[in-house]
C-alpha cells in the first residue's frame, strides 16, 4: 500500500461510495449517480464535478470487490513503477479523453436521430477507462516473451466488443487503452525487467583478486 498509494485511496472512496449506493434509500442511489454521471447533461451544467465524480463511483455495488481485486492487479502494479505523479496524469488523460470522446459519439448520434435524445441523461459512471489505460502502460513493464501475447490479449478484450457491439462505452474503453499504450514517454527512466539499467554492463563486475 505505501508503493502505491493513489491507487488504495481511490478504491478507499470506491468504497464508500459503492456503502452510500448500497444503503440510500430508494430514489436516492439513482439520484447520485445521475448527479455524479459523465453524460452530456453534466457535462455540459457542471464539467469538472462530471468528469471528477464518474471516476469516484461504480453503479453496483456488487461489483467493488471485482474492482478491488483489478485495481491491484493493474493499477497497482503501474503507479508503483512510474510513480504517482506520472500514473495519476496518465489514468486522468484516459479518463477525460474516453469520457470526451465517447460523449461526442453521443451527441452526434443523436443530432442524427440514430438515438433518443434521454441518451443525454444515461448514466455514464465507473472506473473502467482508467483500468483501461493502466491495461495498456503495463505492456511496457512486461519482458518481451510476455509483452506480446499479453498486448494481442489487451487488444482483443477491448477492441472486439467494440467491433460487435459497438456502445460508446466500449469506444471509450478503446480511447483509453490507446492513451495507456501512448504513455510509453513516461516509463522513460523507469526499470524494466529482463532489461539492465541504462548505463549499467550486463556483465556483473569482477571481484577483486584475492591475496
Amino acid at each position: 500500500m505505501r508503493s502505491s498509494p493513489g491507487t488504495h485511496v481511490w478504491l478507499a472512496v470506491l468504497v464508500l461510495t459503492s456503502l452510500v449506493i448500497a444503503f440510500a434509500p430508494d430514489g436516492l442511489d439513482a439520484y447520485l449517480l445521475h448527479r455524479n454521471s459523465s453524460n452530456l447533461h453534466q457535462l455540459a451544467h457542471h464539467p469538472i464535478r462530471a468528469l471528477l465524480g464518474s471516476a469516484l463511483w461504480i453503479e453496483d455495488p456488487t461489483d467493488l470487490l471485482l474492482y478491488a481485486v483489478l485495481f491491484e492487479v493493474f493499477h497497482a502494479p503501474v503507479e508503483r513503477w512510474l510513480g504517482t505523479p506520472k500514473w495519476l496524469f496518465a489514468v486522468t488523460v484516459a479518463h477525460v479523453s474516453a469520457t470526451l470522446v465517447s460523449q461526442q459519439l453521443v451527441l452526434a448520434a443523436i443530432r442524427l436521430h440514430v438515438v433518443p435524445l434521454s441518451m443525454a441523461h444515461v448514466v455514464d459512471i465507473g472506473v473502467s477507462y482508467g483500468l483501461a489505460a493502466s491495461v495498456g502502460i503495463l505492456t511496457h513493464r512486461l519482458p518481451h516473451p510476455w509483452r506480446l501475447p499479453y498486448l494481442v490479449g489487451a487488444l482483443a478484450f477491448f477492441l472486439v466488443p467494440l467491433a460487435v457491439d459497438r456502445t460508446y462505452t466500449d469506444l471509450g474503453h478503446a480511447v483509453s487503452l490507446v492513451v495507456g499504450l501512448a504513455c510509453r514517454p513516461l516509463t522513460r527512466g523507469t526499470p524494466t525487467p529482463g532489461r539492465p539499467p541504462r548505463g549499467k554492463s550486463v556483465a556483473s563486475e569482477r571481484p577483486p583478486d584475492a591475496h
